[in-house]
């Protein structure tokens, strides 16, 4: 039977009141509030504009430390114009590898420069409930590349997201293209959301005013990188088909997967469905050439069906042609097909066509970048640079 004293306290006697009561009394907060290993900080506060104690508690120890001068933190109630100002400021002391050239915004109904006002409402239900879809489309010698398979399955993703569409997909397409027309970058990216907009902070999307459309132009100063590269099998698990399949704003599992590989040296993880067989990377689809010189690509029926990597199956039909490939196939891959051919390679907007020379502790061949992988990127490069029509889009400047 439990005693008296591990029963609950009524109010007046709950640890609540006591604080309220004793909030300068640091022997409740030594008795109270120190938790052994919780690494508990009591913040300092002004109440009454008078300082609160701050109480720090080692890891693993029941130790506190006062500190009764310590600086206290007043928070800034700020103007508009005070806001730009300091967003601007933040935004010039970010050193990252992108640079943002433009962004367009349903919002405000225009075309931004600025990267400072490169913003977006926190009650977006993108942001809050991840309520949203996205695509990427690359920008080649100020061609955007493969657009329109982009956007088809950008409004395919919105559809199965149930997201309504702001425009129809000429308008779309219209603004994507004036975004990067106003950039006026030659060599980089597209990216562009759509979401179920702004409106409250409720589960459902009823309160939402109207679906947003965003893009933005990012051009990465990092150089191109081709060399092979070490993967990992992921023990983050795989998205349902019916999510994976969908291009959406949900990428907490991708996320993890790509950090988990980082954290053991490798460049990505690599996941299998739900029935054993090889599926996809973190944010690319994964490819290999058999011992026979067969190209095998996973089945795209569980996956995100990537627009690169359809692109290299249709491109490899010249290797065919010329020998370096007995043929082609799109089919289920197991784990041990993979980690026994001749080459293995990792495809998507971002990387291209990357090699994989080892998968966990498997050398892939012997270890080193494979002709076919090579030759792949040659087509994908050239087709980037110089292929029909139908997948190059020119951007007026």
């Amino acid at each position: 039977m439990a005693s008296l004293s591990s029963l609950p306290k009524s109010i007046s006697e709950s640890p609540c009141s006591a604080i309220m009561g004793s909030l300068f009394d640091t022997s409740f907060v030594r008795q109270n509030l120190s938790i052994p290993g919780s690494g508990f900080r009591y913040a300092p506060l002004k109440i009454k504009g008078r300082p609160c104690m701050e109480t720090k508690v080692a890891p693993g120890t029941l130790q506190t430390t006062d500190f009764s001068d310590s600086v206290l933190f007043d928070v800034p109630i700020l103007s508009g114009s005070e806001v730009m100002e300091r967003l601007k400021a933040n935004r010039e002391n970010i050193k990252g590898k992108q640079l943002f050239l433009a962004m367009y915004s349903s919002i405000f109904g225009g075309i931004t420069t600025d990267p400072a006002t490169m913003v977006i409402p926190m009650d977006d239900h993108m942001v809050h409930r991840g309520h949203g879809v996205f695509d990427t489309a690359a920008i080649m010698d100020g061609y955007l590349y493969e657009l329109e398979q982009h956007i088809n399955r950008f409004l395919r993703s919105a559809s199965m997201a149930k997201i309504s569409l702001p425009f129809d997909r000429e308008t779309i397409r219209s603004i994507l293209i004036q975004t990067v027309s106003a950039s006026k970058c030659r060599q980089g990216s597209l990216r562009y959301w759509l979401s179920a907009g702004p409106g409250d902070f409720q589960l459902s999307p009823s309160g939402c005013q109207q679906p947003a459309l965003y893009a933005i132009v990012i051009q990465d100063q990092s150089p191109p990188n081709w060399k092979g590269v070490k993967v990992f099998s992921s023990s983050i698990p795989i998205k349902p088909p019916q999510f994976a399949i969908m291009k959406s704003v949900n990428y907490l599992p991708n996320v993890l997967s790509k950090m988990e590989a980082e954290k053991d040296g490798g460049y990505a993880a690599i996941w299998l469905d739900d029935d054993g067989y090889v599926a996809e990377g973190p944010n690319m689809n994964v490819a290999f050439v058999t011992k026979e010189k067969e190209l095998l690509m996973p089945s795209f029926d569980k996956i995100l069906s990537g627009c690169t990597a359809r692109r290299v199956l249709a491109l490899a039909e010249e290797l065919v042609k010329e020998g370096k490939l007995s043929g082609i196939q799109v089919r289920n891959v197991t784990v041990e097909e993979g980690k026994t051919a001749s080459e293995m390679m990792l495809i998507g907007s971002g990387v291209l066509v990357r090699p994989v020379l080892q998968w966990d502790e498997h050398l892939i061949g012997n270890g080193k970048e494979g002709p076919v992988a090579e030759a792949l990127l040659n087509l994908i490069l050239e087709d980037m640079k110089n292929g029909p029509t139908a997948v190059r889009v020119s951007v007026p400047q």
